[in-house]
C-alpha cells in the first residue's frame, strides 16, 4: 500500500470519474483530475488532453521526439515500438546525450538474460521502428546514446 501511494504521488496522472472515486486518493495526498461531467466519455477526453501535455519533448538529431506509452512520436508521426525497444529508449531518454553501456541496457531488457547480442538486436529493431536510425548513436566499445541537438547539450548535461 505504501509503495502504491508513494508512486501515485509522483509523476502518475490520477484521473477519477468523479468525487466518489477521487476522495480516497485525495485523503492520501494524491492530486487527482476529474472531468466536469462525471461520465466515462469526458474522462477519456480529459486523458486525451492531459497526457500529451505532459509528454517530454526531446530534440534529437534534428527531430522532435516524444515518448508515449507503447509508441514514440517522431516529428508528429506515431511510431509503434516493441516493448524491448521502449525499455531501451526509456533508459536512454532518462539521460539524454549520455552514453549508456550495453550491460546497463541489457539489464533494462525484459527477459534478456546475459547475452549482450540481445541489446544489439533490440537496438536494431528500435531504430527501424523509429524510422530514423541516426536518432541513436553507437559509441564504439562504450554503448549507445541519443543524438541530441547541439543546442540541447547544455540543457541536458551532455
Amino acid at each position: 500500500r505504501d509503495g502504491l501511494v508513494a508512486a501515485l504521488r509522483q509523476k502518475v496522472l490520477a484521473v477519477c470519474v468523479g468525487p466518489v472515486t477521487a476522495l480516497p486518493l485525495q485523503a492520501e495526498g494524491i492530486e487527482t483530475y476529474q472531468p466536469e461531467r462525471f461520465r466515462l466519455g469526458p474522462l477519456v477526453q480529459l486523458l486525451c488532453t492531459e497526457l500529451p501535455a505532459r509528454a517530454r519533448v526531446l530534440p534529437v538529431a534534428g527531430h522532435r521526439v516524444e515518448i508515449r506509452g507503447h509508441a514514440v512520436l517522431v516529428d508528429g508521426a506515431l511510431r509503434p515500438v516493441p516493448p524491448a525497444g521502449m525499455a531501451l529508449l526509456g533508459l536512454l531518454a532518462r539521460r539524454p546525450g549520455w552514453v549508456v553501456s550495453r550491460a546497463e541496457l541489457l539489464r533494462a531488457l525484459p527477459g534478456a538474460g546475459r547475452d549482450e547480442h540481445a541489446v544489439e538486436t533490440a537496438m536494431a529493431r528500435l531504430r527501424a521502428a523509429l524510422g530514423a536510425p541516426h536518432l541513436i548513436q553507437t559509441v564504439v566499445k562504450r554503448g549507445y546514446r541519443l543524438s541530441l541537438d547541439p543546442s540541447a547539450d547544455s540543457k541536458y548535461g551532455a
